[in-house]
């Protein structure tokens, strides 16, 4: 007799089951409980997060982080892994972005050269459970709108809105097939049309600008000729130019040499249509302040089209302390494929390389390809709440992408249970992060 092979119902079934199994480990309404541990301590992580950094960047670093408790909460993310870490988990794993808060999410170009909004960020990614990355989208959406403003009442929604959207959307991703959730985007037109009228201008602006961010535009703005050479205009400690006899700036062009292997051969045959021409050390961020970073320019060797690559320094990612190590030996190369798979569209030029005399592991992507954001905190009441919806769907989407849309979605149901309970651990969190933002800044005095 032959046995019919189990059907796609079936199997989306048992991963419902699976899910819902997973509120007798830990249910619901366990997720609003926060309390720190006995031996926290947020100064000895910033410590460990600053080691290995250039040390004289580690001022500027601290500078950016003592802007505001969101600041704060942005610079250090592995002090929130480790308080994630000591809390109970679902065991529904998926791969994390690992630093899903506000920030993280915005605009940039895709290879059709559409503008999309997805996440953004992906240093700090690796496997882990789902509902890490709705914690901290949750919390930093209530630190982000005290840091606006914005009352009680309208922080609290704003939390509601980004889990519940969230829950929603992993619910339609549960119902639809991989494809769907493939080729799923979110499209730059689609945000303007669905914010209300009074915040269109503002959101309008930001596309516009981010349309206008890119190579060409860098161009312009970040160089120079000098001596009858082009170089990076300095704007310490910003940009720092290296000269051309510079080491680094050697190393440098291996690296570009090195990282294209990474690429697929298309994308490695367009690549070396351009020669390197100039290179500089840069900060962005706040998180990754001190870390190595640089930026090359290069130029099509046929038309003199610039092209801009930031090769950003790549570590372990926090996670991987609590949760074991990453199945990939390079840094660079983990960012590189979570990013693969977490955002719907990725830049054709993403890519990792080596050059241990640079400091290891790279990421290598463009520098500005119409990359954007939305300034959240400028946002009213609702608006703010639509903006955290937005990034909850976008979250949702990229869980379904790497993990199983059906068992988280049968853990969270169809109440707002979840939702609710998620809230209350961000307002409880949010006052951790000021009360350690202030420890911090006591420091510095």
């Amino acid at each position: 007799m032959t046995v019919a092979p189990p059907s796609a119902n079936s199997h989306v079934t048992a991963e419902r089951e699976r899910g819902r199994a997973a509120r007798a480990a830990v249910c619901r309404a366990d997720h609003a409980d926060w309390s720190p541990q006995a031996m926290r301590n947020p100064l000895a992580e910033l410590a460990d997060s600053d080691a290995g950094r250039l040390p004289e960047l580690v001022p500027l670093r601290h500078e950016r982080m003592a802007t505001s408790p969101f600041a704060f909460l942005r610079g250090l993310p592995a002090l929130m892994t480790a308080d994630l870490a000591a809390t109970a988990s679902t065991g529904l794993l998926t791969l994390l972005c690992g630093d899903a808060h506000l920030a993280n999410f915005g605009f940039y170009a895709s290879p059709d050269r559409d503008l999309v909004f997805d996440l953004n960020d992906f240093d700090e990614a690796a496997a882990g459970p789902f509902e890490w990355d709705v914690k901290r989208l949750a919390v930093s959406a209530v630190v982000a709108g005290r840091a606006a403003g914005l009352d009680r009442a309208a922080n609290r929604a704003a939390a509601l809105a980004a889990v519940a959207a969230y829950r929603r959307s992993m619910t339609d991703w549960a119902r639809l097939g991989s494809l769907d959730v493939w080729y799923s985007q979110v499209k730059a037109g689609t945000v303007v049309r669905e914010v209300d009228k009074a915040t269109r201008p503002l959101v309008a602006a930001s596309v516009k600008r981010a349309m206008a961010s890119d190579s060409r535009a860098a161009f312009r703005k970040l160089t120079e000729v000098v001596d009858g050479q082009r170089r990076l205009r300095g704007d310490p400690p910003t940009l720092v130019p290296l000269p051309h006899d510079d080491a680094v700036g050697e190393c440098l062009h291996e690296l570009v040499v090195d990282y294209s292997a990474s690429l697929e051969p298309s994308r490695r045959h367009l690549l070396k249509r351009f020669r390197f021409v100039a290179g500089g050390r840069m900060v962005v961020g706040v998180g990754s302040v001190g870390t190595r970073c640089y930026v090359m320019l290069l130029e099509d060797e046929a038309g003199g089209q610039p092209l801009f690559l930031q090769a950003k320094q790549a570590g372990p990612a926090a996670i991987e302390r609590h949760l074991g190590a990453s199945p990939f030996d390079h840094h660079g190369q983990r960012v590189v494929a979570s990013q693969h798979l977490l955002q719907a569209v990725s830049d054709v030029f993403l890519g990792w390389g080596t050059d241990t005399q640079l400091g290891g592991h790279f990421t290598v992507r463009q520098l500005r390809d119409r990359k954007g954001a939305i300034d959240f905190q400028r946002l009213g009441a609702r608006a703010f709440a639509d903006y955290c919806a937005l990034c909850g769907r976008v979250l949702a989407r990229a869980h379904a992408r790497a993990g199983s849309a059906s068992a988280i979605a049968g853990y969270l149901g169809r109440s707002a249970r979840f939702d609710e309970s998620i809230a209350t651990f961000s307002e409880t969190y949010a006052d951790q992060v000021e009360a350690d933002y202030r420890v911090f800044c006591a420091t510095r005095t």
